[in-house]
Parts: structure tokens; C-alpha cells; sequence
């Protein structure tokens, strides 16, 4: 069974999680934490339960997604994984910094740890979790899918009803379409979707209602 923490953090209000099993191995994924307490509330509650953090997941390479990245390198000696195609975004945290929110980022900025491929698969206690490319919000955007859980994170990729935006650099609508297309195949309904903004939702729910997957 798997247990899922989520924070909604920093002024863009995304999602950060923190996923662990039974074995007390846990996943960071997509700390975007900025201000201080929300540091704060991440590292107590891994450090709290007692557990494990093996990965540090981004499924995508934007500032939001990754402020978090310096603390839980800083805590915990981890290093951030994220698809190949946003390493012009992982590697520049600091650049997004100062261009998009004029501030300067404090502490050291990880290197990656290791740059995935679409079907790769992420281990931690008795889970896997595979990585489904999904181009299209960015050229590296990737979808996390735990199969024997029924859940996805799926980043900026899919929203409850809406989708992620794709007039940022390097984004594709074409690709985007693309991308919703195959995973209206590999995820089934029942799959439970932890969003980068907004509530979560489910596959059926969004194969029926959202429009962009019609």
C-alpha cells in the first residue's frame, strides 16, 4: 500500500508529494517548495515518519515544480531525475530564477542525478513506478504511473478537466495531443491522477468530461 502526502506550495500554488510504502522508501516528487515553513513541513514529515527518500522525481523541468530541489538535496543528499529533453530547464533553475521571478535562488542547485527515458522504471521498497514520456507542456514533460497502485502523478501533462499549457518554451500543442492520446491508451479509467495544480481526479472521470481527451 502506498501513502501519499501532498503540499500545495509556493505563490503558483503546485502540488509536491511525497510517496512511501510499507519498507518506509519514499519518493520526493516535484518539490516546488519555496517559502520556508513549506521547506519546512517537507523535511519534518520525512524526517518524522522515519523515512527513506530515495528519489527526487520532476516531471518536468519548471521553476515551480523544482524550487524544492536544493532542500531535499541539502537534507538528504538527493539529486533530481527528470526526462533528458528538459535538461535546458533542470540545469538552469537559476537563469528561470532570475528571468521569470527577478530573485536569486539560495543554496546550491543540484545536478541530475540521472536523466530518464520513456519506460524506464523508478524502484523504491516493493513498488515500481514507470515513466511515460509526454512531450508537450515542455519537450521533457513525463508522466509517473505506479500499475499495481492505480496512480499517476501527472505533472503540468493533465489536469482535472483542462490540460497543461503549451505556449511556454519549447511547447508543442501537436505533441501535447499526442501525449493525451497515448495515455488515453496505457492508463486505465479506474487510475487515480495526482495533477501538478489543482485536485486530483481520475482516468474515467477525464476520459468522459475533459474535453481535450475526446
Amino acid at each position: 500500500m502506498l501513502h501519499i502526502q501532498s503540499y500545495v506550495v509556493n505563490p503558483i500554488q503546485e502540488n509536491t508529494y511525497v510517496v512511501h510504502d510499507d519498507t518506509l522508501e519514499a519518493l520526493v516528487i516535484d518539490c516546488g517548495a519555496f517559502f520556508s515553513e513549506e521547506h519546512l513541513a517537507i523535511v519534518n514529515y520525512l524526517r518524522s515518519n522515519n523515512l527513506k527518500p530515495r528519489h527526487l522525481l520532476c516531471t518536468h523541468g519548471h521553476l515551480d515544480h523544482c524550487w524544492g530541489n536544493i532542500t531535499i538535496y541539502k537534507e538528504f543528499g538527493l539529486k533530481p531525475e527528470v526526462m533528458a529533453d528538459d535538461d535546458f530547464l533542470i540545469t538552469q533553475l537559476d537563469k528561470q530564477a532570475r528571468d521569470l521571478f527577478g530573485i536569486e535562488l539560495k543554496g546550491e542547485i543540484p545536478p541530475v542525478d540521472r536523466f530518464l527515458s520513456d519506460g524506464d522504471g523508478i524502484f523504491f521498497g516493493t513498488h515500481e513506478v514507470k515513466v511515460i514520456a509526454t512531450p508537450g507542456h515542455t519537450p521533457g514533460s513525463a508522466v509517473f504511473w505506479c500499475e499495481s497502485e492505480n496512480i499517476a502523478f501527472t505533472g503540468d501533462t493533465l489536469f482535472h478537466l483542462s490540460i497543461g499549457r503549451t505556449d511556454f518554451e519549447r511547447g508543442s500543442y501537436p505533441d501535447m495531443m499526442k501525449s493525451l492520446t497515448k495515455l488515453k491508451q496505457i492508463l486505465p479509467p479506474a487510475t487515480t491522477l495526482y495533477t501538478g495544480h489543482g485536485g486530483s481526479t481520475d482516468m474515467g472521470t477525464e476520459l468522459q468530461e475533459n474535453l481535450y481527451l475526446r
